[in-house]
């Protein structure tokens, strides 16, 4: 039985609940000890030996272009008319830009330039997925060009189901990544995801709105001390809580941090 065929014959596993987690969406290194789930890049990073894994896909914006490397969620790569060059690259990571998720047309034809990333976290082995920037439409809040961003919330949620339903016929589970304002009724039944993965909900008291949606089954993402702290005395015992730095970078880099409940 092929990888493909094997996959379609078992449902989706979902992650432990409130075990101890790694994020190393920009370079893999061996999960500190006593780590369980960890989540990776899908085009560079393969699942540990043990444990569940998460693969990491930038679907709702491009990645920033890389010198020496192909990839087809760089900029460069993906279909020129499905990138909206014209507000110019997220306000808050620069290189990457919003992709054209504004008709059904162009949020079918995306689903389609993901899936084969979707199929590569299915072959290495990856338990789920986890599609980041489900609130591209939102990135532009704040300045000029606010207005000139051409699909919202509805949009967003009509391509997040496109691309959980791939997911899930593969055999992996998906997580919703960020997003709070989502309710149990968009999340769970029109989107279909399965868990949420949460950055900095100590620090913005948004993780019991994530609980309020998926339980115990969130993993939340600090990148301040102090946030981390927070975070472990109110939600510690009852979810995965990590401390991170904000360009996740692995162990040898003076930038590295890391710390759990």
């Amino acid at each position: 039985m092929g990888w493909l065929a094997a996959l379609l014959a078992i449902g989706a596993a979902l992650p432990p609940v409130n075990a101890p987690f790694d994020y190393q969406i920009f370079e893999p290194y061996p999960p500190p000890h006593g780590v369980r789930v960890v989540s990776r890049d899908w085009f560079d990073g393969k699942p540990p030996r043990h444990g569940y894994a998460i693969c990491y896909v930038n679907a709702f914006q491009t990645q920033d272009d890389i010198a020496g490397v192909a990839r087809p969620d760089e900029r460069s790569a993906w279909p020129v008319d499905l990138v909206l060059r014209r507000l110019g690259d997220d306000p808050h990571w620069g290189g990457e830009y919003l992709v054209d998720i504004s008709t059904p047309t162009l949020r079918e034809r995306a689903a389609a330039w993901i899936q084969p990333m979707i199929e590569a976290c299915a072959r290495k082995g990856f338990d789920a997925v986890e599609y980041d920037n489900l609130d591209s439409w939102t990135r532009f809040d704040g300045t000029p060009r606010a207005g000139d961003v051409p699909f919202g919330k509805a949009a967003a949620i009509a391509y997040a189901g496109l691309l959980a339903d791939r997911a899930h016929a593969l055999g992996l589970a998906v997580a919703q990544k960020n997003t709070v304002e989502l309710t149990r009724r968009q999340a769970r039944g029109r989107i279909g995801f399965d868990f949420a993965i949460a950055e900095e909900c100590g620090r913005y008291r948004e993780c019991g709105g994530y609980r309020r949606v998926y339980g115990n089954r969130v993993i939340a993402i600090e990148y301040r001390r102090r946030d981390f702290r927070a975070a472990c005395r109110a939600v510690g015992d009852r979810i995965s809580v990590v401390l991170r730095d904000r360009n996740v970078t692995a162990p040898g880099s003076r930038t590295y941090r890391y710390d759990s409940c």
